[in-house]
């Protein structure tokens, strides 16, 4: 069995344990009421932009998400938050080392033996949440469940989601289409940009993802009988009956926890690429750690 097989199976209990850990460590996150960056790169910019949304829309305070190059330094916010699996990202530490003495910092990682512990002022460790795969699934989804909870969400029906999500069978016919769209609204626009560099990642197939509405604005031109097209959370009304008179498979559980979804699609990934003669551990061109500039740095 593969690494990220045992590892996207385990979420649920991860997802409890972060969960409880947001009590321990309420104080190092952002306060309602602060002016909020949150950074990271790759899956850890999706997750950035799911709880920048939610963290908005809940009324604690203007947030804001970017991948960790492009934060503007010269805009004030009161607190920076950066998502780092590995805590040895180069462009995380980069701007957590420019950041430091101006702003304060709060680094969220797997691992506690790494460069990101110095450089942040706060640090919360999900080392249960670490991975042995290349790919990301379980640290990225329970660090999001950390910070869902800490916006003051009870996701003791997500973790039961994301039971049922681990142990059902994937929907029918998915693993023989060619193409894959994922489409979100609101916070889960970040969870449809993951679910199509999952999909890119374990099995290289051809996968978009979009604002459900934009969809319709050009991109829904590639959708024929070879798609899947997948909502994460609740659909435009309309929108699924008209991709399904396009002939796409479409998949849609609007009353499941759009976190405990993406996990379908992490197995939908797995299995296509593993049909495929790869290896969902170490992706084509992909390493956990890569170096640049003479610093170690996650590939996600």
């Amino acid at each position: 069995m593969e690494f990220v097989t045992e590892e996207i199976a385990s979420q649920p209990d991860c997802w409890s344990r972060a969960a409880a850990l947001a009590e321990q460590v309420g104080g190092t996150l952002p306060q309602r009421g602060e002016r909020v960056a949150v950074v990271g790169c790759g899956t850890s910019w999706f997750m950035a932009q799911s709880y920048a949304a939610l963290r908005e829309a809940a009324g604690h305070g203007e947030t804001d998400a970017f991948t960790a190059t492009e934060l503007p330094t010269g805009r004030r916010y009161d607190r920076v938050v950066a998502l780092t699996r590995s805590g040895t990202t180069t462009e995380v530490l980069a701007i957590l080392g420019e950041l430091r003495g101006q702003v304060p910092t709060v680094a969220v990682t797997a691992d506690p033996q790494t460069p990101v512990m110095d450089l942040a002022d706060d640090v919360v460790v999900l080392d249960f949440a670490d991975e042995k795969s290349v790919v990301q699934t379980r640290f990225a989804t329970s660090a999001l469940t950390l910070l869902r909870t800490h916006l003051g969400a009870n996701l003791t029906t997500a973790v039961a989601d994301a039971k049922t999500a681990v142990a059902e069978p994937l929907p029918s016919g998915a693993t023989e289409r060619r193409q894959f769209t994922y489409l979100g609204s609101g916070w889960t626009i970040g969870l449809a940009n993951e679910a199509a560099l999952k999909m890119r990642e374990a099995s290289l197939s051809w996968t978009e993802s979009y604002p459900a509405m934009e969809y319709r604005h050009g991109p829904m031109s590639i959708t024929d009988e070879a798609s899947v097209v997948w909502f994460l959370g609740v659909p435009p009304p309309g929108l699924v009956e008209e991709v399904r008179g396009i002939g796409a498979l479409v998949v849609s559980e609007p009353e499941r926890d759009p976190v405990a979804e993406l996990i379908r699609i992490q197995r939908l990934a797995v299995e296509i690429g593993a049909g495929k003669g790869l290896d969902p551990d170490r992706p084509r061109n992909l390493t956990r750690s890569v170096i640049l500039a003479g610093s170690a740095t996650e590939g996600q």
